[in-house]
């Protein structure tokens, strides 16, 4: 759509512009007529002063727009906003979060909005707010396709890739799960940087032989995540026996050297049982089979599937 005045161009309502909201407010801006909602005063005048939104004080306002989109603190605030906004939206009005929520907020908030006849799609934000502003966001989406393919010029304004999962949710359980990857992973990293200073092995050596694919930081994604858990391929390879010889011989050197670990420590533990189950022999990645066993669900299956909607459902 071509950029026209503000009379002529589409309305977009935005709730919430704090930090991530008014990043998302100016993007929005460049497209639509943006109508802006914040408890802060101060807030609404700067997103008008900065972006041109168009700040109202009664949510209710934003029932005007076909789109409205949430970018607030909390998965209550969001329920709580959208049940003021209910009465007032038009049913097919769209509504697309992109704060970071868990799919069970996303299914609760489908389920408050479904018998007004409004759609929900989860949109969640990988990038942070100096990436968002400069148009280089990457969102997370999960919806039915028919909302998905609504929105589609709205998600391509705010991001520059767009990463479809699935329905209702499932962007979101892509977000929280990356996220806890990334957190993990920062803590592991910490404990070899402490261990690597403890023995006299330079930062930037580690660093170097980390990022090298057949090292590993990488390789347990590339090769043992994709190439065994996901085909349930476990013969050959590094047995778990070695692995949880390597992990005690970390753990010994972290002793030595009096370095505290939690992230290497409690990974060990997984090993420990792998063997004890009887999958010493097996590639290392079989220690998939104790969550396995524990969840009763395979690491290929559906990322949302139906025993957890019907436990989410029987939450509700």
């Amino acid at each position: 759509m071509d950029q026209q005045d503000s009379g002529t161009r589409e309305v977009v309502a935005l709730c919430g512009l704090g930090n991530m909201g008014a990043a998302v407010a100016s993007r929005l801006a460049e497209r639509y007529r943006v109508l802006g909602s914040d408890l802060s005063e101060q807030r609404r005048s700067e997103a008008a002063d900065r972006y041109g939104v168009e700040p109202v004080e009664d949510v209710a306002d934003l029932a005007q727009a076909p789109v409205v989109v949430l970018s607030l603190p909390a998965p209550d605030i969001s329920a709580s906003v959208m049940t003021e906004l209910l009465p007032s939206l038009s049913p097919g009005t769209l509504v697309l979060e992109t704060s970071t929520v868990n799919p069970l907020d996303m299914w609760r908030l489908r389920d408050l909005c479904a018998p007004a006849g409004v759609r929900v799609v989860d949109a969640a934000i990988l990038s942070g707010v100096a990436q968002m502003v400069a148009g280089r966001g990457t969102l997370l989406v999960g919806g039915a396709a028919e909302d998905l393919a609504a929105v589609g010029p709205l998600l391509e304004v705010l991001g520059s890739r767009v990463l479809t999962f699935g329905d209702v949710g499932s962007g979101m359980a892509a977000k929280v799960i990356n996220n806890a990857v990334a957190h993990a992973v920062m803590v592991v990293l910490v404990e070899a940087g402490a261990m690597a200073a403890a023995t006299g092995l330079a930062a930037d050596d580690l660093a170097g032989l980390l990022a090298d694919p057949d090292a590993g930081l990488l390789r347990p994604l590339t090769h043992r995540f994709v190439e065994r858990v996901m085909r349930s391929d476990y013969d050959g390879g590094m047995p778990t026996e070695a692995a949880r010889k390597d992990s005690t011989l970390a753990l010994g050197l972290a002793q030595t050297a009096g370095v505290p670990l939690f992230a290497i420590q409690g990974a060990h533990t997984a090993y420990e049982i792998a063997v004890g189950e009887g999958l010493g022999r097996l590639d290392y990645a079989s220690i998939a089979r104790l969550w396995e066993g524990w969840t009763g669900r395979p690491m290929a299956g559906p990322a949302l599937d139906s025993s957890l909607a019907v436990t989410a459902g029987a939450q509700r």
